[in-house]
């Protein structure tokens, strides 16, 4: 029986060879190689500062995102309730409240005009979620928060410089996307990437923040700080101690430790060299999918006048179908030898959030995006020849 597993990892010899270069080198950690993955991050987003800081994650890079900020007790962080936690989870590590608005009417992006409304004094950052590889229209929510901006109240000099709440983008399924002629990167404020084993691009684990430049604060202090978040605030990182007579450090505050490794970069510096190609695999794939999949199944667009996704997820709904009929859906696939998923859980149906006092009633549209939503597999080591397969077992399954 054929085998589709969901998301393997798209590693060639490429990878293993400068992975093996770098564990020759000596060098393991934070190094060269990393500053080189990080230079490279940046020039491929074209984000106006021209800088990157490659972690160990993108909830790191979110996390050290909220803390340049200074978000922290007392601040409110508004994300989409139709994500995975760490969307939500950053806001709870600095001190914040989290507040969950609803997805849009058949949409899996969040609802902009409840966002809009659910912008308050206590605000000081939004975290949109670009899901499946999607870009969020970034253009609308730069004007909800400059229309907002009269109630913003800052307690840190780069929120002051900045004058309104910051957008932060959960792009970890959109790397490489673009979305009215910006690229992921360039839409909002910071831009966090993951690199987790299922992303497109991996690192095995690993993550990159970009950001935009803000008028009065200098990228290089920005570059500098989050170096320090993430390395225990120590003032010189490894590769800098190794500098004759340079042994000596201060610790500038009890910090954090999320840095990337060289070995994790080596395996991200090959994946960006062969990332277009990967790219134009999952298009292609995307489109037998759209081509072939039966009316019973709608699927979010992913290739428009408008937008191109990074095609990470194709999420699918089956339309009319219970929880239990999509559940048993996923069963009969996965005895064909295809891996299904589901993207997302609502947070509010999860124990933690239930916990902080959030109830899925009153997120019905999310709710009803979740119950028959099914995610077909979609990777760069599928052949065309799989999707065909996935297409004619949906078809089975379905009874069409």
């Amino acid at each position: 029986m054929r085998k589709i597993p969901f998301s393997p990892p798209d590693i060639t010899e490429r990878e293993i060879e400068l992975v093996a270069e770098a564990l020759r080198s000596g060098w393991i950690t934070t190094g060269p190689k990393t500053k080189e993955f990080e230079t490279k991050i940046a020039e491929y987003c074209c984000n106006s500062s021209g800088k990157a800081v490659c972690l160990n994650s993108a909830t790191a890079c979110m996390e050290m995102a909220l803390r340049l900020l200074g978000v922290g007790e007392g601040d409110e962080v508004i994300t989409c309730v139709y994500t995975y936690t760490a969307s939500a989870s950053v806001a709870c590590h600095v001190g914040a409240k989290v507040v969950l608005v609803d997805v849009a009417p058949d949409s899996f992006h969040i609802d902009y005009d409840k966002l809009r409304d659910a912008i308050t004094e206590k605000t000081k950052a939004i975290i949109p979620v670009d899901i499946a590889g999607v870009m969020c229209d970034y253009d609308k929510i730069l004007d909800i928060v400059k229309e907002k901006a009269s109630l913003f109240k800052p307690n840190s000099e780069i929120q002051k410089a900045m004058g309104r709440v910051a957008v932060i983008s959960d792009c970890a399924h959109g790397f490489g996307a673009t979305y009215k002629d910006k690229k992921a990167g360039q839409g909002a404020d910071f831009t966090s990437f993951s690199f987790h084993a299922v992303k497109n691009l991996t690192t095995a684990e690993g993550g990159a923040l970009v950001w935009n430049t803000i008028e009065g604060i200098s990228d290089d202090e920005i570059y500098r700080q989050l170096m320090l978040l993430s390395l225990h605030g120590q003032s010189k990182d490894a590769l800098a101690k190794t500098k004759l007579g340079a042994w000596e450090y201060d610790i500038i505050s009890p910090a954090y430790k999320c840095n990337m490794t060289d070995i994790a970069a080596s395996i991200g510096l090959v994946q960006l060299e062969r990332y277009q190609e990967m790219l134009d695999k999952r298009k292609k794939l995307i489109e037998i999918y759209d081509k072939e999949l039966p009316e019973s199944i709608t699927a979010l667009a992913h290739y428009t006048d408008e937008y191109h996704s990074s095609g990470h997820l194709y999420i699918t709904n089956l339309v009319g179908k219970t929880m239990e009929e999509r559940n048993e859906f996923i069963i009969k696939m996965a005895e064909a030898g295809i891996a299904c998923n589901v993207h997302y859980k609502p947070l509010p149906m999860l124990t933690a959030y239930k916990n902080l006092g959030f109830d899925i009633k009153d997120y019905p549209n999310a709710y009803a995006k979740f119950v028959n939503q099914v995610s077909l597999p979609l990777n760069s080591k599928m052949s065309e020849d799989d999707a065909h397969y996935v297409c004619c077992k949906v078809k089975e399954i379905l009874g069409e």
